[in-house]
């Protein structure tokens, strides 16, 4: 059985502080000189030499002389010193009324890992970390345990947002995340660093590189998320919402999914690219879910779609105001018994439309006030029908 699952980790346990780790050594890295080979000599025939000529011993590798490893491991120390402080780990708990003595008893339900986002005392994580919690708390690099609250979410990208309650001079002087400029520019063999808690084990460090970009992997929303970069560095359950960072130390993506027969790490993890962070974070800070652009529709689940043999989407309601009614979009209608179907999305601009996951990505790749033409199938004819795309809140789509 292979597993898709979040690295997220269900078992509650305190989280365990290791401590800091040491600073880079002063001194620069010094390797002893290496010794002299001996002369090359002409090989002898290998008819003449016996079956049982004994064998040389392999010279023995020089020990690093100061311990501080190799160039490569001095980046990796320093990305970890400058960017484990911006980890967070985060426990969330419900409130379950006991059956018995009706009492509400707070269990815990749930540990993840996160990231300081600014000096406002911003955390973002995964949505299927906090995803059903009633209380949270995190844990910073110091040790100190933080309430904290959730300002918002988006389900669909698998991205959430809590708010520490500290004073803000005391948010103020947290390590935030470093954003690489926009795009992100990634490419296939880049260092990666990821960052978290798997297990309960805090600000554990695991190292590899991208894998390969574009992925699509099906998120907690029940939609595919597109763009996933893979990564063989590892990761477990518990890391889910921890940080990827490239050997700048600059984060690069949001550890969320891992590809395993066992459900451990199996050297294929996805994570939420940074651009795709960068551009909805700021929106759920600030309205508490994205504002994505809408047609003002509700659509036919896909299921019943494929079973009337239809392929494309099929507009159940056009709400009255909305892009799609301005447009002219045609919802289902009854003729006595009967239900009618009026319009089936089949593209929009140059995005063919399958079904509702091609419709909610094809959406995605456009800002409210956007003018797009929407192809749609209507008693057996294609046309196009243009609308300007707004935020309403009353369509999923």
């Amino acid at each position: 059985m292979i597993i898709l699952a979040p690295a997220c980790w269900e078992e509650q346990q305190p989280p365990r502080h290791l401590g800091k780790p040491a600073p880079l050594p002063d001194q620069p890295l010094t390797l002893p000189p290496p010794s002299e080979d001996p002369p090359l000599a002409e090989a002898p025939d290998p008819t003449l030499v016996p079956d049982a000529a004994p064998k040389a011993a392999p010279a023995p590798v020089p020990a690093l002389s100061d311990g501080a490893g190799i160039e490569d491991e001095r980046n990796t120390i320093a990305v970890f010193q400058t960017a484990a402080p911006a980890t967070v780990f985060v426990t969330q708990s419900q409130l379950v009324r006991n059956r018995f003595t009706l009492r509400v008893d707070e269990i815990p339900a749930g540990t993840g890992s996160g990231f300081i986002w600014d000096d406002q005392g911003h955390v973002v994580t995964n949505f299927h970390v906090v995803a059903g919690g009633d209380h949270f708390s995190i844990t910073l690099w110091d040790g100190r345990t933080v309430p904290a609250t959730l300002v918002g979410g988006d389900p669909q990208r698998d991205i959430a947002v809590l708010a520490l309650q500290l004073p803000a001079e005391e948010a103020g002087k947290l390590t935030s995340v470093t954003l690489p400029p926009a795009p992100s520019g990634l490419m296939v063999g880049q260092k990666t660093l990821a960052i978290g808690n798997p297990f309960g084990l805090d600000h554990t460090l695991t190292v590899g590189v991208i894998s390969a970009l574009e992925r699509e992997v099906v998120g907690f929303g029940g939609v595919t998320i597109r763009n996933m970069i893979q990564t063989d560095a590892s990761i477990n359950p518990g890391n889910s919402g921890g940080p990827l960072l490239d050997s700048s130390g600059r984060l690069i993506g949001m550890n969320t999914m891992i590809f395993s027969k066992s459900g451990s790490s199996a050297g294929i993890g996805f994570a939420v690219p940074v651009d795709t962070i960068r551009r909805l974070v700021p929106q759920i800070i600030q309205y508490g879910r994205p504002r994505r652009a809408s047609l003002g529709i509700e659509v036919v689940p896909d299921r019943l779609a494929v079973r009337a043999g239809v392929r494309g989407v099929i507009i159940e309601t056009v709400h009255p105001g909305s892009p799609a009614a301005k447009a002219g979009l045609r919802g289902l209608s009854r003729a006595g018994r009967d239900v009618l179907i009026g319009d089936v999305i089949v593209g929009m601009n140059e995005h063919e439309i399958g079904n509702f996951d091609d419709l909610f990505n094809a959406l995605d790749n456009y800002e409210p006030g956007a003018r797009v033409d929407v192809k749609v199938r209507r008693a057996g004819e294609i046309f196009a029908l243009e609308t300007v795309l707004e935020v309403f809140e009353a369509g999923v789509n």
